[in-house]
């Protein structure tokens, strides 16, 4: 005759079996959110957006109309040797 609860799993049994239970649980979760977290982060090869220089802002304007050529030539040399000295 077989006695089917004679080769029970003891209280440590039950222990191990839930710690590992956790743990895999556990280390599937982690391996979730770092996955989401590296698919929502910025990628690292897209270039940010720069400010305009001052040239390119003059450029702009000239371009636009704006501002003429003569007022063009003047602000840019302005930005390159400083403001014109009054006497």
């Amino acid at each position: 005759m077989m006695f089917w609860y004679d080769h029970g799993v003891s209280g440590w049994g039950w222990f191990a079996m839930s710690a590992g239970m956790i743990l895999f649980w556990a280390l599937i979760i982690t391996v979730v959110v770092l996955l989401v977290r590296a698919l929502n982060s910025p990628h690292e090869h897209t270039p940010t957006p720069t400010a305009p220089t001052p040239e390119e802002i003059l450029r702009e304007r000239l371009a636009r109309g704006e501002i003429d050529e003569e007022e063009y030539r003047r602000r840019l040399t302005a930005l390159h040797h400083g403001p014109l000295a009054k006497p």
